[in-house]
């Protein structure tokens, strides 16, 4: 029998990926999601969906009354700028949400986590490519968040035998190359969501923070990812401690960047469409270019991105907005 996975948030965005990739690899899948960013039309018919919040004890203890073979963690706030302003609310949700999670874990069979971590943890670059020996040091409470998770992480492991991946997202992008998860993200904040909006007339135009950077046509350059790259990373990380029972804590993103004004034009080309765009000022604390290497996720998974070319990062998303179930 296959081993059985627990995702907890995979309706959202990323989650939905991840629960497919583990679907295709003939994994048992649950998902356990309280549909607060997550989205029905998201879910999988042959995971099981057991709606449920993590700040319920009582619910978290009631799942783990059943065997799982690992549990990938997604459920969390990501907004790093909003993260500034209700600092309450992301220690409540990212902090406190894990603290029940792994307390429930811990009177379970369950000795794997999966965590979906963040590049916000190192905050400025002191040099770039920006690997895993960077110094941690977050400018936003989002990356703070994360990183506290990790260090919990941390003594779980050595006081539980909790073993853990820690996986330092960069920009996720992109949507599922064949075609079946539909849910957009509900209020997106990120670079290509919103150029897909101004695109599709969501937005009537959207902001380019900044031209005057030391980059070659002077708007900031990140490290972009695709969701279904991101997701393939999380099965590689679960057989890898399965192998090993060692924990690991690696980046993930294609080891070169994109600007914002590339971005643009690739939207233009494939959308047909010019976009209503306004310059204007930096925002505080954006660095001009933000990218990782590919050396430990390579050399430890053996992964590499497949779908995390530019053209593709945007079709793929395009794809998702013309669908006709997003034209209602």
């Amino acid at each position: 029998m296959s081993d059985s996975i627990l995702v907890i948030g995979g309706a959202g965005y990323i989650g939905s990926h991840v629960v497919q990739t583990f679907l295709k690899a003939n994994y048992r899948v649950t998902v356990f999601d309280n549909l607060s960013s997550g989205q029905e039309i998201n879910l999988f018919k042959q995971a099981r969906f057991i709606p449920g919040d993590i700040q319920n004890r009582e619910q978290l203890k009631e799942l783990f009354t059943e065997k799982f073979d690992a549990v990938i963690h997604l459920a969390a706030l990501k907004a790093a700028g909003e993260s500034m302003e209700i600092p309450e609310q992301y220690a409540y949700q990212n902090i406190n949400g894990t603290m029940n999670l792994l307390e429930a874990v811990s009177l379970s069979q369950t000795r794997i986590v999966v965590f979906s971590s963040s590049a916000a943890v190192y905050g400025m670059p002191n040099y770039l490519p920006l690997d895993e020996n960077h110094p941690v040091d977050p400018i936003n409470f989002y990356g703070f968040t994360k990183y506290e998770v990790e260090r919990f992480l941390g003594w779980y492991d050595r006081l539980k035998g909790i073993k853990f991946a820690s996986l330092r997202y960069f920009n996720a992008a992109g949507y599922d190359p064949g075609g079946e998860i539909l849910g957009l993200e509900i209020a997106p904040a990120n670079l290509i969501p919103v150029v897909m909006e101004t695109a599709a007339g969501i937005r009537a135009e959207m902001s380019v923070f900044g031209d005057d950077y030391p980059t070659p046509d002077g708007t900031g350059i990140r490290d972009y990812i695709h969701v279904s790259d991101l997701a393939r990373a999380h099965l590689l990380a679960y057989q890898k401690i399965q192998n090993t029972a060692q924990s690991l804590i690696l980046n993930l993103g294609t080891g070169k960047g994109h600007s914002v004004l590339e971005i643009i034009s690739m939207a233009e080309r494939i959308t047909g469409r010019k976009l209503n765009y306004t310059v204007t000022k930096r925002r505080e604390g954006d660095p001009a270019e933000l990218y990782t290497g590919l050396k430990v996720a390579r050399e430890t998974l053996g992964w590499e991105p497949e779908f995390s070319d530019l053209e593709s990062l945007v079709k793929t998303t395009w794809q998702v907005y013309q669908h006709p179930f997003n034209r209602k």
